[in-house]
């Protein structure tokens, strides 16, 4: 990072009496950075954000944003939009009253119809909280996340009942705001939308950040696989497999093109097919179930 990160955790400890949730913790988030940190519920991922949001004072350690300490409301928190994953708004206020009050809450000053227009509320500006969809509730947690274009966005489980096409709209609409240059912590169970729009990742486990880096780095550790349904055939396989609760056969390779090669090359010259077949680079989701074995 040339510049000075957005978000900087040193050391970082949380302790509830003899437990400890967050135990070391250490990690920076630049400018314009989409940082994902993932973790298994109890991972402490969300103990660690509650820390850097200034809702939970540390235990030990240094967190710093914008390079002030986030309890330091009065500086941090109008440069920053927090996406909850249930935010309480009161029922009786409507969508356009909603957004409004968190604006002058957060003392952040912006046009409501923009908002409602980017988190695709504008035919609902005028229904009362209590009459919204789920999915509708989530949208309108992100306008008001995203009200006054704040430097610094926490998008909490983001798309969490929304259906497709509302999830593309709300990942446009974070598109946009990287392009003005805001900075986006992302915590999500949905992996792939991690691995698909994340610059770089830490994944969470047993209150520490075990692994971190970008999505290439992350599977690099871990073999290429290829996968099939064992064939109706006596003929002995090429490669080394194994057999997988599913009843699928697998390999796992450092040379994914030139084992794949070898087996469809046996394949054709033993008329073999071979059903289901797939292969591919590790996923996100192979690094996490390795993690949490």
């Amino acid at each position: 990072m040339t510049q000075a990160p957005i978000i900087e955790v040193t050391d970082l400890t949380v302790a509830y009496g003899s437990y400890s949730a967050v135990r070391g913790v250490s990690f920076a988030v630049g400018r314009g950075e989409l940082y994902a940190l993932l973790g298994t519920n109890g991972a402490g991922k969300t103990t660690t954000l509650e820390t850097v949001e200034g809702h939970r004072p540390p235990s030990g350690g240094q967190v710093r944003v914008f390079g002030k300490n986030p309890q330091d409301r009065k500086d941090v928190r109008p440069r920053t939009g927090i996406m909850l994953q249930e935010s309480g708004f009161a029922p009786d206020l409507t969508v356009r009253e909603t957004v409004g009050l968190i604006g002058k809450l957060t003392h952040r000053d912006d046009d409501i119809d923009r908002v409602l227009d980017a988190a695709d509320l504008t035919g609902k500006r005028d229904t009362k909280v209590a009459q919204l969809s789920g999915g509708e509730k989530r949208r309108l947690d992100f306008a008001t996340a995203i009200f006054g274009s704040p430097d610094l966005v926490f998008l909490d489980e983001p798309t969490t009942g929304l259906d497709i096409q509302a999830r593309d709209a709300l990942w446009d609409a974070v598109d946009r705001l990287r392009e003005d240059g805001a900075t986006i912590v992302l915590t999500t169970h949905y992996l792939e939308e991690a691995q698909r729009r994340a610059d770089r990742i830490g994944l969470m486990h047993e209150g520490l950040i075990q692994l971190e880096g970008t999505v290439a780095e992350l599977t690099a550790a871990l073999p290429s696989t290829i996968r099939f349904t064992r064939p109706d055939t006596a003929e002995t396989l090429p490669l080394d497999t194994r057999a997988e609760e599913t009843g699928a056969v697998l390999i796992e390779t450092r040379h994914l093109q030139r084992d794949l090669m070898v087996l469809l090359r046996w394949a054709e010259e033993h008329s073999v097919e071979l059903p289901d077949l797939a292969a591919g680079s590790t996923s996100l989701d192979d690094v996490f179930r390795t993690l949490n074995r």
